[in-house]
């Protein structure tokens, strides 16, 4: 799509795009210049990262888009992703509504041409099109409710065969025949159809105007239409009193419940928990319901002040809906009843607490309950409206997704119960019996592996996990996501990013996964992705919701925008204890008010989390560095490394590497030989090929090489890069990539060769790079005799403060470096008095 014809008069095969943005001018009136122009501009981001993801060309701009793409699936991919990418914008600026587009999508002949230079710079656009399937297209995206994506029938069957190479979201796609259409201008009638993902589609009629009607039979125009429905208006009403439906709730995809206790009236305690966790587990399987879950229910409890394991029944189970937004209470039970075990399920209005309706099934024996479970959970996401084919889809029997053994399930409830509760030692215990009695149940050997990980204990997690992932072809589609997620987060090269992004689209109120996308999004400074993902992982149905509050604070802190950060670090701190002074502290500081972040972080103590209070030692000392007060600094530092002394992996190492940046930012150089012992440990830890956190290892060896550069040391950063490059590249990791290409430029700059720095580094300034690459960009353009670059990038670092002090890389060891940078580009004040 880069290269246009230099014929405009031979006609070129497109597919065409078109969208309006909805109420644009409503829009801007409602949240005033200043917010809607910030809006925009992440607008026009937004429309930059699909274009380039999509392959698309754009060809005019308003308020709404003209594009061009070489196939029909990278058009419907955009509209697709335009749709998400639009209701997280709106989201993150408040815009109130869903943010909402429409879009016609179409196959068709243009004639394509370029502009004279004069032309254009007279107020004409690059690249300009004509052909009857531009307006064409501009009739369909007319006719789209808002939302709405529409497609003619040349673009319907060459997208719909394309959908399948989307994966599970192109299996996933809801399809629409909206019948023939008149359309002004267009001599026959055509055929309009609509495509969508599950819960955005509105898959609606579209409104037709002046320009679009639709063709419909004589039988069928308003006129006889009103006759016929006076006759069938009164039979309605009489067979409607003869039958009169039983009350519904009107539940939509996504739409929440929350699972009473189960009443057991059979006697056999065996069933009290087991039974309970399977129809849990049953249910969980949708993508289309969502359980609100055991934690969050716990959660809601403690603010309604009712004590620990008070009984979910009726009254409370509709109260904890009605305050966490679920639309339906699911009270379930069993019985026995001439010999049969009787699983049922009440579902109930919490608006009402009244009945709307049940699903029962029945089996003989203990082992037929799992399938009566199934069968219950089945008719019930049938009730709510989901399709028999997603239901097959996503379904797997319980006794293959779980365990056939109910002493074993019922084991996995107690630990996970014991687990919620912070009982890890019982859960242990729990999980290990679940395993002795069934050695194949997966999720009690996964859950073992998350504990362990969670302990620090790599060797018992990686072979828990081992067991764990040799089970995966006998699970369900969502446990083999979470299993692959889990499998690249424990991998030495690192790099599980893809793997939660795969499991939150297709199971976008999967937290946990929403969360760990954001946080590595986060990690590589992909700002605006990691906003999207961590306003999903954070509505009010969400138990961890002030983690990924906490994501949120610190991008707009590196965004420029403190303010709002300590907002949302207020709602994060409504939500729940979680580890946020310094990303208060870091908005505090970006504001001026340092004197206040330092009191924030002085108040943090050892006791606890002693990691944590160490990561808090280092962003106080990069607070002295941008206050000049480097002798404070120091001994923060000092202070850090010494309590480090004797901490399990990676502590000493990292606070060492951490203590010379700080020795350095201070402009007290590193002696070449503390710079060698360091290294010496470094090589040492990763001969291993299986450390745990390899890649992070690599990237605080390059941070050490930026270092010695620094400092002065270039022929021993030389020889440390010659050995670290070809290791970083094995690791495929992207982070470390990152790092490596600023050591390199900066080392080609020490060795005379700015201009080769600079063409090494240029290739990574694409909006997520790491905040030193624009320093070291900085310093080559200065050594070329670059004047104007060297200013550019010097106000760029001028202007992100914020980003100095909220990069997140590896427990933000550049941080005093950082600031460092920014704080000598943003030319601070005069030292302040030490603060000891």
């Amino acid at each position: 799509m880069d290269g246009m014809p230099h014929d405009a008069n031979v006609p070129q095969l497109r597919t065409l795009l078109l969208t309006d943005l909805c109420d644009s001018t409503g829009l801007v009136e409602k949240l005033g210049d200043n917010e809607a122009a910030a809006l925009f501009r992440d607008h026009d981001r937004l429309v930059l990262e699909l274009q380039q993801r999509w392959r698309g060309r754009l060809i005019d701009r308003s308020d709404g888009l003209l594009l061009l793409f070489e196939r029909p699936l990278d058009g419907l991919g955009f509209a697709l992703d335009y749709r998400r990418g639009l209701e997280a914008l709106g989201q993150a600026h408040h815009a109130g509504p869903p943010l909402l587009a429409r879009a016609g999508l179409h196959v068709g002949e243009v004639l394509i041409w370029r502009n004279s230079d004069e032309a254009v710079s007279a107020g004409a656009k690059p690249v300009e099109i004509e052909g009857l399937a531009k307006p064409f297209a501009a009739r369909l995206m007319q006719l789209a409710r808002p939302g709405q994506i529409l497609l003619s029938a040349v673009a319907e069957p060459l997208v719909r065969r394309a959908a399948r190479e989307l994966g599970e979201r192109g299996d996933a796609l809801q399809w629409r025949t909206h019948g023939r259409w008149h359309f002004k201008g267009v001599p026959e009638t055509q055929e309009v159809h609509e495509v969508g993902e599950p819960g955005l589609a509105p898959l609606r009629m579209p409104r037709g105007d002046a320009k679009a009607r639709r063709d419909m039979p004589l039988w069928r125009r308003p006129m006889a239409l009103a006759a016929e429905a006076v006759l069938v208006a009164g039979v309605a009403v009489g067979v409607w009193v003869m039958t009169r439906p039983e009350p519904a709730i009107a539940f939509a995809e996504r739409d929440w419940v929350v699972v009473g206790d189960l009443r057991n009236l059979t006697g056999q305690t065996v069933l009290d928990d087991s039974l309970e966790q399977a129809f849990r587990i049953s249910l969980e399987q949708s993508r289309y319901v969502n359980v609100l879950s055991d934690l969050k229910v716990q959660q809601t409890l403690a603010l309604m002040r009712r004590k620990d394991g008070a009984a979910l029944d009726r009254a409370t189970a509709s109260e904890v809906a009605l305050r966490d937004g679920a639309r339906a209470v699911i009270l379930p039970s069993v019985i026995e009843v001439d010999g049969r075990l009787q699983f049922s399920a009440e579902v109930v209005d919490p608006t009402t607490q009244s009945a709307v309706y049940s699903e029962q099934a029945s089996g003989r024996g203990l082992e037929s309950v799992l399938d009566s479970i199934d069968t219950v959970a089945e008719g019930l996401r049938t009730r709510f409206g989901e399709a028999m084919a997603s239901i097959q889809q996503t379904t797997m029997p319980l006794p293959r997704a779980t365990t056939s053994n109910l002493d074993a399930l019922r084991a996995y409830a107690l630990a996970e119960s014991a687990f919620l509760h912070s009982n890890y030692a019982e859960a242990t215990t729990l999980y290990e019996n679940a395993i002795a009695i069934d050695p194949e149940f997966m999720r009690a050997h996964l859950a073992l592996a998350k504990l362990a990980w969670a302990q620090d204990e790599q060797e018992k997690a990686y072979a828990h996990f081992a067991n764990a992932m040799r089970l995966r072809d006998k699970v369900t589609p969502r446990d083999r996501l979470i299993l692959d997620a889990w499998r690249a987060e424990m991998a030495p090269e690192g790099g599980s990013l893809a793997q939660w992004l795969a499991l939150a689209r297709i199971y976008p109120d999967d937290f946990a996964a929403q969360s760990n996308a954001s946080w590595y999004l986060l990690v590589e400074n992909r700002f605006d992705e990691a906003l999207a993902h961590s306003i999903a992982a954070s509505p009010p149905q969400a138990p961890w919701r002030s983690y990924p509050l906490v994501h949120i604070a610190r991008i707009h802190t590196a965004q420029g925008d403190p303010g709002e950060a300590l907002k949302v670090l207020d709602e994060a701190g409504k939500s729940g204890r979680v580890p946020a002074d310094g990303a208060w502290a870091e908005a505090m500081a970006s504001m001026g008010r340092r004197d206040e972040a330092f009191r924030r972080l002085r108040a943090v103590r050892k006791d606890g989390n002693e990691g944590l209070w160490l990561l808090t030692q280092n962003g106080l000392a990069s607070l002295a560095i941008g206050d000049r007060n480097y002798a404070e600094a120091i001994d923060l530092s000092a202070r850090a490394l010494d309590q480090s002394r004797g901490m399990p992996y990676p502590y000493p190492r990292h606070f060492r590497l951490s203590n010379a940046e700080v020795r350095s930012a201070a402009g007290k150089p590193v002696p070449v030989a503390e710079l060698k012992a360091l290294e010496s440990d470094f090589r040492a830890a990763l001969a291993n090929e299986k450390l745990v956190g390899r890649y992070e290892e690599l990237f605080r060896y390059a941070a050490l090489v930026y270092v010695a550069q620094r400092d002065g040391h270039a022929e021993f950063a030389g020889r440390a890069l010659r050995w670290l490059a070809p290791q970083a590249k094995k690791s495929g990791n992207r982070l470390v990539d990152k790092m490596l290409v600023i050591v390199l430029a900066n080392q080609a700059g020490l060795e005379g060769r700015p201009d080769d720095g600079m063409r090494l580094l240029q290739a990574q300034l694409n909006g997520h790079e790491l905040l030193l690459a624009h320093a070291v960009m900085r310093d080559l353009a200065r050594a070329a005799g670059k004047d104007a670059l060297a200013a550019e990038h010097e106000q760029w670092l001028r202007t992100h403060q914020g980003q100095a002090l909220s990069e997140v890389a590896v427990n933000q060891l550049l941080q005093p470096l950082n600031v460092a940078e920014a704080g000598a580009a943003g030319n601070a004040g005069p030292p302040v008095p030490s603060r000891q």
